[in-house]
This record gives C-alpha cells, structure tokens and sequence, in this order.
C-alpha cells in the first residue's frame, strides 16, 4: 500500500480511523466498523481526484462551482474504490434537517445521474445491498449506523442544528421502526469535522445544546457533562464540541458505549488534507461519506 500523508490528528496514541490509499486517492475508514464485514464504506479526502483551485482535488459537489465532467470522475474513482457503479448512489437533500429517507432500489443513482424528487433529507437508511448512500460535508458531522444483525445501514449529516435535533437519535430509531434494529446491537463513526478547539459559537447556539442536554432523554447519560461539551468562554462565546455531543446523543438512544467509533481527525485543522468551511473562509469543495451493504 502506497504510503499515506501525515495529518494532525487530536489524540495520536490512539488513532480511531485508518487512512488508506486506493488508487492514488485517499480516504478514511472506521475499522471497527469494516470488521464487521456487513459494509464497505470510506470518507473522501481532498486527495486523489481531478479538480482543480479553491475545489482541489477530490471535490464530490456539483454546486460548488466545478465542472461537472470533473466532479463525474471523482465520482468513478470513488465508485471503484467502492467496488460499486456510479448507478449504485444515491444522494441526501441536506438542509440541515433531521429528516430522514428510507432508500430502495429505486432511488439509485438520484443526485448523481438522475434528479432526486425528494427534498430536506439529512439523513438516510437502507437494508437493501449495493445501494450507496451518500452524504457531504465541510466541518459538519458525518454518523454513520452499522447493524450486523438485521443487516442495514443509516448514514446521517449532523451539523449543529441537526446535533442540538438529536439527529443520531432519531436515526436510530428510524432503523428500529423500519428494521426491528435494537440500539445495543447497532456501532456508530461519528467521523471527521470540526473539532471543539476551532469551533467558537455565540450564546443561541449554546442555549439550543443545554436544552438538548436538559430533554428527557439525555438525562439518563451520565458520562457525558454539559461542561465538557460546551466550554464557556466567558464573553458570550464558547468551544462546543459537536463529536462529544452526537456521542451523548448516541448513547442516549441506546447505544452502547463501546460500540462508538468518534473520530480523531478534524476537518478545520487539516484543511489541506480535508475541505473546511471555517478555515476556507468558504472557498471550498465538498467530502463525501459513502457506505454501502455488502
């Protein structure tokens, strides 16, 4: 395997995702999650693609300003890494929502070769094999849903509006509505995005996560405290920490701790390896979660 690039990463005696390099481009993946076998599933880097300036070079949006020939290749790339067809994707509708699609056969290959006909769609789940679903980002949260026993999958965009809905929740219990998934058998990434070092947000921000936090459901997790999610600057700002928040939603749904997977990488200080909103100043492209069933 051809070497991979050095990144920063926030806790380097533990790294949680692997970097791997497919045919020249670069991506990442939970191992906890491939060990199970169920799923194939990789997050884009900025590496290995064919676009080019502010969008370079691994850029999976269409609305960014790139040319769509060069966005259709990166999608190639990734398809083959996926060992899939560019038929096989399906796109969200992301709008910072928590609604979430329960996809079939028959949306493949909507958002990239077709229109989709749905709109505000954040998060998505199947348990039909070798539909990819596929979700963006630039310093939101990915989460990423594996159930080994029921066989399905849900993928989800969580940026702090869908963070503060309880967006991992409700993820869960869409899968248990659609599939009779059971929470303690379900393992979650909570992947790549800005970490709580570069993520300075005002008081409403901060007043919609203590009211996550003070909500029923939440009180029930006691290894996760408002203090470390949120750290009060003491001048109307504070640091949040969206990986701690989506795990304490997580695990308010049911999910055992030891079957979470939070990243270690954040998008914010690794601008030339991942796309960030926040350190690009919004010149930027898009990454991409991809996963599929086996």
């Amino acid at each position: 395997m051809d070497n991979v690039t050095v990144i920063k990463r926030k806790d380097v005696s533990r790294p949680v995702m692997r970097q791997t390099v497919i045919n020249g481009a670069e991506y990442l993946a939970f191992p906890a999650i491939e060990e199970t076998g169920v799923v194939r599933h990789l997050m884009s880097t900025r590496l290995g693609g064919v676009s080019e300036g502010d969008l370079w070079s691994m850029n999976v949006s269409f609305s960014r300003g790139d040319k769509t020939e060069n966005v259709n290749e990166n999608y190639r790339r990734i398809a083959a890494a996926l060992g899939c067809t560019p038929e096989d994707f399906v796109f969200s509708d992301q709008t910072h929502t928590t609604n979430i699609r329960h996809v079939t056969e028959a949306d493949k290959g909507k958002g990239l070769l077709r229109p989709r006909d749905y709109t505000d769609v954040d998060g998505m789940i199947t348990d039909e094999p070798g539909i990819v679903l596929s979700t963006f980002y630039a310093d939101c949260v990915p989460l990423l849903f594996v159930d080994p026993i029921k066989r399905a999958v849900g993928l989800s965009h969580s940026g702090w509006k869908g963070t503060a809905g309880g967006m991992g929740r409700k993820t869960v219990e869409a899968m248990e509505k659609a599939f009779g998934s059971r929470p303690e058998d379900i393992l979650v990434g909570i992947g790549p995005s800005i970490c709580q070092d570069c993520y300075e947000v005002s008081e409403d921000v901060a007043e919609a996560f203590r009211n996550l936090l003070s909500g029923e459901e939440m009180k029930k997790v006691k290894t996760i405290t408002e203090e470390q999610i949120l750290k009060d600057k003491r001048n109307g700002k504070y640091q949040l920490d969206l990986w701690k928040a989506n795990e304490a939603v997580c695990l308010s749904a049911g999910i055992r701790s030891e079957h979470i997977s939070v990243t270690d990488i954040c998008t914010c200080c690794n601008p030339g390896y991942l796309f960030s909103h926040r350190a690009s100043n919004g010149k930027r492209g898009n990454l991409g979660m991809f996963v599929v069933l086996n």
